[in-house]
């Protein structure tokens, strides 16, 4: 049964950096919509990024845009989040996740997933 394991998570001072990582336990098929979402003290559970089954188009919710970036490595059955100038309103945890094939990949919500990671938490200082 395949398993998504996180890591990369930590706390930071705002403007600095973080990378996430969502591994695989074994090989996956990459024939699915694959995204990010986060869980704040002030939101409940949100998306935030996505990235299309042939791993390009890469979408993100407006307050990420142009701060974070989603990228995937099939050879290590890896998704990642790249985060940079990140605000004190990004602490929060976050979870990647695996949709179920045949819907819509450039947003999703909670019921689209069949598969999540357990979370990282992350912390933004100011």
């Amino acid at each position: 049964q395949v398993q998504l394991v996180q890591s990369g998570g930590g706390s930071v001072e705002a403007g600095g950096s973080l990378k996430l990582s969502c591994v695989a336990s074994e090989v996956s098929r990459w024939g699915y919509c694959w995204g990010w979402f986060r869980q704040t003290p002030s939101t409940s559970r949100e998306w935030i990024a996505s990235i299309f089954p042939d791993g390009t188009r890469p979408h993100y919710t407006d307050s990420v845009e142009g701060r974070f970036a989603i990228s995937r490595d099939n050879a290590a059955n890896t998704l990642f989040l790249q985060m940079d100038s990140l605000e004190p309103g990004d602490t929060g945890t976050y979870y990647c996740a695996r949709a179920r094939r045949g819907g819509v990949c450039d947003s999703l919500v909670p019921s689209d997933i069949n598969l999540w990671g357990q979370g990282a938490q992350v912390t933004v200082s100011s």
